[in-house]
């Protein structure tokens, strides 16, 4: 479980391709602090250590993920946001985040706001139910808040420190993110389901 607060941003330094499987090295100042098999959220994915070294370490992200995910479409140079899971003790800053992606969204517009910017995002029709005003969502793993909303798009405002600390300031109109909606959410409309569609008795 993660928070959506990053921690570092890491620098993809080699790409690997094995049959459908990608292996990335990533440089982190992360790297002298972590251990094989513990878990890190990078870009909002879940991704188990398999190795590593003194400034990098590795992790393989497979057929599935990079299907589901943005991580597919890294290039060396680039920049990923990165969490530790949650432990004792940890405060949650943010909400409450698996690190496992619903879909990726693409930035349909970047208002610069003279000090901060708003991003706008595309909302198909299949998730505008796990979208509120105000309500929580994570886009590549950064715990953020919703600060408008339409029928088929939302908005999240990013301040300064944000921009300065995750690869959100990199994101240009076009680029897709990825996107893990609110996991309350998710589990009140999977028990509501059911009679959402029911008619009321006359």
């Amino acid at each position: 479980m993660f928070t959506g607060i990053v921690e570092s941003l890491g620098t993809i330094k080699k790409i690997e391709q094995n049959e459908a499987n990608v292996t990335f090295t990533i440089e982190s100042a992360l790297s002298s602090e972590i251990k094989p098999e513990q878990s890190l959220s990078h870009n909002g994915v879940c991704l188990t250590v398999e190795r590593v070294q003194p400034s990098t370490y590795e992790v393989t992200a497979i057929k599935e993920t990079l299907d589901k995910t943005n991580l597919g479409q890294l290039s060396p140079g680039d920049k990923v946001n990165l969490e530790r899971s949650v432990h004792t003790g940890k405060l949650l800053d943010g909400h409450i985040v698996q690190g496992h992606v619903d879909t990726v969204l693409e930035c349909r517009d970047i208002t610069d706001q003279q000090g901060s910017f708003v991003l706008r995002f595309n909302l198909p029709t299949a998730h505008q139910s796990l979208v509120v005003d105000k309500g929580s969502i994570c886009l590549n793993g950064v715990s953020l808040t919703v600060s408008a909303l339409g029928a088929d798009w939302f908005e999240v405002s990013i301040i300064p420190f944000t921009g300065d600390h995750t690869n959100l300031s990199y994101i240009k109109i076009g680029d897709l993110v990825n996107a893990e909606f609110d996991i309350i959410g998710k589990y009140l409309l999977r028990i509501l389901k059911p009679y959402l569609h029911k008619k009321s008795p006359l």
